[in-house]
């Protein structure tokens, strides 16, 4: 069987499929933008998807931003998860030309897990006679009642959403609050207050999942859904509105890999920010390592115990004196049994080693090495097959594996006896200023060929026959 920290998407039957998200680097200050004419400011709907990368930033992470609520001589609106005291809770703020905030809404509820696709609705009617009505919540089809903050807006009040004034995905207006983690069916309806069930059910097993929205969506309203890659507001660019409106937002920062099929209902794993000890450094939605002034280890967000599944490594330049890296699979969170290699410690590890002092590779299981006798080089790009029904692992490189392995023959295995004790967990490790940069399918990189597993992701590398990227819609097939 297959098992993730627990996802929102969870086990999709024949459904409305979303084939895109958007990836948001927070280094890269990356967002969308459009700057509409004046419309219904007190009558909308915002509905989108976000999975998170990072967790108590110190900062404020904006999904969906109206100007600078920070500047009094413009008006600002967030949906934001408010790491800014680190608690990971949700906020909706609402700001027009005052001295205080007209609409605060924080959630009690904590929002940390980051292999987790979450529902936002935010539905916004000022008209309403019953203040707890002008402005209501739902994440994964249910109403947020219960808040840490309550601040309604009075009867008929204006809200920033929908002024002649910025509108941003992924950010503020100057401001440098960058979200970091995915996003992906993005819905503005300009004019209408909608409920979630507009935008996604409950399935046979009680997992709130999206449908398409089929409603009008207003003069100013937009619906992305990241099937571009192209830099410009147009049709062809990452910001395509795909409503019908052509209201179209512009890309800043972004590139071509950033569109990713990392979705609500196809959910890949990623490397943990949860499962890692301090000196790691995670970005590019976690799929990207980089250590601070020590060892530094991490985990996958999923975990295996039966079938066959595949992923790759890049490392882009191994070869720096003492800055060595390990990567392959582990029974339990190398991050937790503190500072060293993967696979030097005990007998639940089963990895490769880079030393780069003399760009050797071994592989490498319970402190005892084998050298391959081939050199690491710049952007090497790693193959890892794990067989969990029969027990087996094999490595290679640039599309050979070490020691003639051959995972579609069932032959020549780089370790036999890998059981998960349930469950193994991709890992890696490092102690240098190398980069890792892992591809479930999903990859941060650029990819030259292009190679799926007969149905998803996205390799450098055509995976063995048999073996499967590690995504929801393979785990419920094959895990």
């Amino acid at each position: 069987m297959g098992v993730t920290i627990p996802s929102a998407a969870g086990e999709v039957l024949e459904q409305y499929e979303v084939s895109n998200s958007l990836r948001f680097n927070s280094a890269d200050s990356a967002y969308l933008h459009i700057t509409p004419s004046a419309s219904n400011r007190d009558l909308f709907t915002i509905s989108l998807w976000a999975k998170r990368s990072s967790l108590n930033t110190g900062a404020r992470q904006v999904l969906f931003g109206v100007g600078n609520p920070a500047t009094s001589s413009q008006v600002g609106f967030e949906i934001r998860f408010d790491d800014s005291v680190g608690d990971g809770k949700l906020r909706i703020t609402d700001y027009v030309a005052a001295s205080s905030d007209n609409l605060v809404l924080k959630t009690n509820a904590l929002f940390r897990d980051p292999s987790a696709w979450y529902h936002i609705v935010f539905a916004y009617d000022s008209a309403q006679g019953t203040d707890s009505n002008r402005a209501k919540v739902y994440v994964n089809g249910t109403q947020i009642t219960s808040f840490a903050t309550a601040t309604y807006p009075s009867q008929n009040q204006d809200s920033a959403v929908g002024s002649n004034t910025k509108h941003l995905i992924g950010n503020l207006d100057g401001d440098g609050y960058d979200y970091n983690g995915y996003l992906t069916e993005v819905n503005y309806v300009d004019g209408a207050a909608k409920s979630p069930t507009d935008f996604g059910k409950f399935d046979d097993n009680n997992v709130w999942i999206p449908k398409r929205y089929t409603g009008a969506y207003g003069t100013n309203g937009f619906f992305l859904e990241f099937k571009q890659t192209g830099t410009s507001a147009n049709s062809s660019g990452i910001g395509a509105d795909t409503s019908g409106n052509d209201n179209h937002l512009t890309p800043v920062n972004f590139a071509a890999t950033d569109v990713t099929e990392d979705t609500c209902t196809n959910n890949f794993c990623t490397m943990s920010p949860i499962d890692t000890n301090r000196q790691a450094s995670l970005s590019e939605g976690n799929t990207q390592l980089q250590r601070g002034s020590n060892y530094a280890g991490c985990n996958g967000t999923f975990g295996v115990s039966s079938g066959k599944w595949y992923w790759e490594v890049k490392t882009p330049s191994p070869t720096g004196n003492g800055e060595n890296s390990g990567f392959g699979v582990t029974k339990i969170p190398h991050a937790t049994i503190g500072n060293n290699y993967l696979g030097y410690q005990n007998a639940t590890e089963w990895a490769i080693f880079i030393d780069n002092a003399d760009s050797d590779i071994f592989k490498i299981y319970n402190n005892s090495t084998t050298d391959y006798n081939v050199n690491a080089s710049s952007n090497d790009i790693f193959q890892i097959a794990l067989d969990m029904d029969n027990n087996k692992i094999y490595f290679g490189r640039n599309g050979t594996y070490f020691a003639s392995g051959n995972p579609a023959g069932n032959s020549n295995e780089a370790y036999s006896s890998v059981s998960g004790d349930p469950f193994l967990f991709p890992a890696f490790s490092m102690n240098g200023n190398d980069t890792l940069q892992v591809n479930f399918g999903n990859p941060s990189f650029a990819i030259s060929s292009g190679n799926t597993d007969g149905k998803y992701g996205n390799f450098e590398y055509a995976p063995p026959s048999g073996y499967y990227a590690l995504c929801t819609k393979r785990l419920a097939e094959f895990g």
